[in-house]
């Protein structure tokens, strides 16, 4: 790691609670020199002291380094497994239902999950968590207002039930926005809340070095009921579930032992 690179990172560390050194390092790297070359600034020493002068600066870097790139029902046939599949023996006999969606960017995961739910239980019954670390991803989710793009996996009867056509934007309704509660949140270093019956955290596991990957295993692990299951994206299969507490349900479906 350059001495740039590693004084930069521990600057952004100090004054943000965020550690880059647990993100993949030649991913982040390129993806943070690309930004500031683009600025104008010759070394992350540079970029560090213009970061620590402009606060507008450094909210955009927040925002460009996190990853948001989302969209409902993303990977179609992973959550077709959910609604047949998962769902069904999740609320067997549950008179609640607790989910979180873990780095949920602009809300289009949780609120597909809400979604989903509304078909097996009254939207009042299911509480749904969603976190990210990103402020302004959260404030876009909190909206519930999306470009046409974001609806292209979207069965037409759920556009047709939950979303009023605006211009060239949807807007999703109250009652579905009501469902999920947003809140700013590190995953590498905030703590977490238990008792889920379900935990989706998808596409953002690969950014991740192998000792970062292994201590949300554990953390998604304690959060679980028995039973409970982590959803993971389709690049991040874990290769070793029961080392982490975990038995594989389906592919990419992981239950608590």
């Amino acid at each position: 790691m350059s001495t740039d690179y590693n004084e930069f990172i521990q600057g952004i560390k100090r004054k943000t609670g965020i550690d880059l050194s647990l993100y993949k390092e030649a991913q982040m790297k390129r993806r943070l020199t690309a930004l500031y070359e683009k600025k104008g600034y010759g070394s992350f020493q540079e970029f560090f002291s213009a970061l620590n002068r402009d606060r507008e600066e450094m909210e955009e870097f927040l925002d460009r380094m996190t990853i948001n790139v989302s969209e409902f029902f993303r990977n179609y046939k992973r959550w077709e497994v959910l609604e047949t599949k998962i769902l069904p023996r999740l609320l067997k006999g549950n008179g609640s239902f607790k989910v979180w969606s873990a780095a949920c960017s602009t809300g289009e995961e949780p609120y597909t999950l809400a979604m989903m739910l509304s078909k097996y239980i009254p939207l009042s019954k299911g509480a749904i968590t969603a976190t990210d670390i990103d402020k302004n991803a959260l404030q876009r989710a909190r909206n519930g207002v999306y470009p046409e793009r974001s609806l292209a996996e979207i069965p037409q009867e759920l556009k047709k039930t939950y979303f009023t056509h605006e211009g060239s934007l949807f807007k999703l309704n109250d009652d579905v926005k009501r469902t999920v509660t947003f809140k700013q949140q590190n995953l590498l270093s905030d703590p977490f809340e238990g008792k889920y019956d379900l935990i989706v955290c998808r596409n953002v596991l690969i950014y991740f070095t192998e000792e970062a990957k292994n201590l949300l295993y554990k953390k998604f692990n304690a959060s679980l009921k028995p039973g409970g299951v982590l959803f993971v994206g389709s690049t991040e299969q874990i290769f070793n579930p029961s080392q982490h507490g975990f038995e594989t349900e389906d592919t990419f479906f992981y239950k608590k032992i």
